[in-house]
């Protein structure tokens, strides 16, 4: 198991994939540190060291007592619910520690999540984290569907061919601009990260045939997270005029956690919205081009 001398880093990704896969189950002792040294191939410093990266993400506990650690108790990934904007970005960022990253995100747009990765990709240009591969994959609406919302509060006339309201309607265009300029960032940030740090990186958007109700995120199948779209009437000044519409601010849905860790619940809710994600992707989701 050696396999030859391993950084700190190296051991604290290896006991954190047995901790997420099971093999190693909250409440279970690790090994002694003279053990785990010596399956490694390493001095006790290093092992110390990863041990200390481990407790610094929560999954540890009594690290500083002269017996072994404790594999720690899952916590809550979300103690309350809170909007997106606040509540996503450190779920990321712990997701992002894993050797293998997965993320799937049903959504209107990626006003939340472009800025929420934001966190994550902090961590790896510091170092601080460094994971070997990324999966991306976005559910976005089609720009060739009326959308439920946002849409404009004024009636539209009943003989208007709907491909042509379309391409005339200001807020059908702001939507449209808006789902491809975050996409097109999102998509940039992380396929940067396969120049500058060597992580393999693949980013895919797919559209659907209607307005989802909610919007889905998927962490390394272990986590879900799920916020209501709230839609309200509002006004939104531009050069032109002013828009009148009915539209979600997505950023401030309160985000409710499901980890799979925490019970039979949760972990049959984080199944089933994996099962209804891919089943999407596979079957009605059509190829998407982030461009007018």
């Amino acid at each position: 198991m050696n396999g030859g001398r391993r950084t700190a880093q190296e051991i604290a990704d290896t006991l954190r994939e047995r901790i997420r896969s099971g093999d190693l189950r909250a409440g279970q002792r690790l090994p002694t540190q003279a053990e785990l040294a010596e399956e490694f191939g390493v001095e006790r410093g290093a092992v110390r060291q990863a041990l200390r990266v481990l407790h610094g993400a929560g999954l540890l506990s009594g690290v500083s007592k002269g017996s072994p650690p404790r594999i720690a108790e899952p916590a809550p990934a979300l103690d309350e619910p809170q909007p997106t904007m606040v509540g996503l970005a450190p779920r990321l960022a712990e997701a992002f520690t894993a050797p293998h990253v997965r993320v799937d995100a049903v959504c209107l747009t990626a006003q939340s999540l472009t800025p929420a990765l934001g966190e994550p990709l902090r961590l790896i240009h510091e170092g601080r984290v460094r994971p070997e591969r990324i999966d991306v994959r976005v559910l976005l609406p089609s720009r060739d569907i009326d959308l439920a919302f946002p849409v404009s509060a004024a009636p539209r006339a009943p003989d208007q061919d709907p491909a042509r309201h379309r391409d005339d309607d200001p807020v059908h265009r702001r939507w449209l601009a808006m789902r491809n300029a975050q996409g097109q960032v999102l998509q940039y940030n992380l396929e940067a990260l396969r120049s500058t740090h060597g992580v393999e990186v693949n980013v895919t958007f797919r559209a659907l045939p209607f307005t989802p109700p909610a919007k889905l995120y998927l962490l390394n199948g272990t986590e879900a997270l799920y916020a209501y779209y709230m839609v309200t009437r509002r006004e939104e000044p531009t050069d032109s005029g002013t828009l009148e519409m009915y539209d979600t601010l997505g950023s401030e849905s309160l985000l409710f956690s499901f980890d799979q860790r925490a019970g039979r619940r949760d972990a049959a809710f984080v199944e089933q919205s994996q099962n209804w994600f891919d089943a999407l992707w596979e079957t009605i989701a059509s190829d998407l081009t982030l461009s007018w």
